[in-house]
């Protein structure tokens, strides 16, 4: 028995096991690219977006940033992560947070719908935090200069295409289909919600036609008694916070 055992061992190969050919643009393994539903051409507008991304979301396969950076031209998408910003590894990106024509696309209380936004300027630096809400709201309680930034939010009833994520609540967008938004609202363009979620699409598709379900939002799942696990104080508070701002749009 214990010569067979070292037999069967003496068989295995010593060679590592051959790695699934990988994408040199998205750096996803090639059987599931989306590249080829990205722009014919990166989009170039005025306006130049900044992530603030939190570390987790680097550790993230289905995450949508990637999409963004590669959907529009080299410099009109730059990604600063962190918890804390700035920090001195973030090179300009202090200079960038205190330019007059530097918006945060964050809903706060004192938050203008971008859609009143007075063009003033040609371009914009739009600023959005990458990362889970909870996250979000932990970077920036933690970044004071945040707080001195002119703020501006979505006000839109389209529901998400990342079909294959639950959001937290009705009416939350992916990151990149929150840039492709408020862009459009900025350069008075759709064609940058049209091409940019394009391969956010092509993502879904091949996800639920190998298995993927469906997600709905936790808030739905809890309006309809579905939600299978106990939900803890934040996101009740998010979703009551939720609900009394829609009361107050309508």
């Amino acid at each position: 028995m214990e010569e067979e055992a070292w037999d069967d061992l003496s068989n295995i190969p010593a060679d590592p096991p051959v790695m699934r050919k990988l994408c040199p643009s998205c750096l996803r393994p090639a059987v599931v690219c989306w590249c080829s539903a990205l722009p014919p051409e990166r989009l170039n507008p005025r306006s130049t977006v900044i992530l603030l991304q939190h570390p987790a979301e680097e550790k993230r396969c289905l995450r949508t940033a990637p999409m963004l950076q590669l959907g529009l031209a080299a410099d009109k998408c730059l990604v600063f992560k962190g918890k804390k910003f700035p920090q001195p590894k973030h090179e300009g990106l202090e200079t960038v947070l205190n330019q007059p024509n530097t918006l945060l696309l964050y809903p706060s209380k004192t938050a203008i719908d971008i859609r009143d936004m007075e063009n003033d300027t040609d371009s914009y630096n739009l600023v959005l935090i990458d990362g889970t809400w909870p996250q979000a709201k932990a970077i920036y309680a933690s970044c004071p200069i945040l707080h001195k930034i002119k703020q501006v939010k979505l006000m839109t009833s389209n529901a998400s295409s990342y079909i294959i994520r639950t959001q937290p609540t009705e009416g939350c967008l992916s990151t990149l289909e929150t840039a492709a938004e408020a862009l459009s609202q900025l350069e008075k363009d759709p064609k940058y919600t049209e091409q940019l979620i394009q391969p956010l699409h092509a993502l879904c598709k091949y996800q639920l036609e190998n298995g993927a379900v469906t997600h709905q939002s936790k808030e739905f799942l809890l309006k309809t008694k579905t939600y299978p696990k106990l939900i803890g104080k934040r996101l009740s508070k998010l979703l009551r916070s939720t609900n009394e701002e829609n009361v107050e749009v309508q």
